[in-house]
């Protein structure tokens, strides 16, 4: 039980994130983190272990710049252990991709070993981590954010929710699940994206 949130619109994302993430706090978790990209389209993440205290702590002492589209992501560590190099988000092609995770990858080790044995390196020890390097490694190839995330779901094994967004497709989050919850919220000029509608119910 963990808890993602994502946001497409015209208001600043990093609040509205914090405050989803928080109303999910009750679904149990040990780690957090969110990734926005900024009004000039590059894309910035920040996620610790603990609390989201810690990582609203983490965001008043040192400022990141918000933007209009962004996912979060609270974590209840099941692939390595609570740190923050294991929470999500988890960035991919050269630090432009960030990809959310809810559930287990059961094929991971499998796809992990094709990935290394291409020479890609790993900064965690997570099942997400994986899907976000399969999918940097389709985009590449694509430059197309929508098929290269259908082409790697379509690999992945398991019960799962994946979202993610692209530093070159501002205004863009993109989202799967298999056997696992995921809400979308269509507004008036903006969407949501939960894990459960108390994400964005205030909205």
């Amino acid at each position: 039980m963990c808890g993602i949130i994502g946001y497409v619109g015209p208001r600043q994302s990093q609040d509205i994130l914090l405050a989803g993430l928080s109303r999910l706090e009750y679904r149990g978790y040990d780690s957090a983190g969110i990734a926005v990209i900024d009004g000039d389209g590059q894309l910035d993440m920040r996620k610790r272990a603990g609390k989201l205290a810690v990582l609203r702590d983490d965001l008043e002492s040192t400022p990141m710049p918000n933007g209009t589209t962004g996912i979060g992501h609270t974590r209840w560590a099941t692939h390595g252990g609570p740190t923050d190099a294991n929470a999500h988000p988890h960035l991919a092609d050269d630090d432009k991709l960030a990809v959310i995770h809810n559930g287990i990858i059961e094929n991971f080790a499998e796809l992990k070993s094709e990935l290394v044995g291409d020479g890609f390196a790993f900064r965690s020890e997570t099942d997400t981590e994986v899907a976000a390097v399969m999918i940097g490694r389709e985009y590449a190839r694509t430059k197309d954010l929508v098929q290269a995330f259908r082409s790697v779901v379509s690999r992945l094994e398991g019960a799962y929710t994946l979202l993610a967004m692209h530093e070159d497709h501002p205004g863009l989050v993109v989202g799967a699940r298999r056997n696992s919850p995921l809400v979308i919220g269509l507004g008036e000029g903006e969407n949501f994206l939960g894990s459960d509608v108390a994400a964005f119910v205030e909205h």
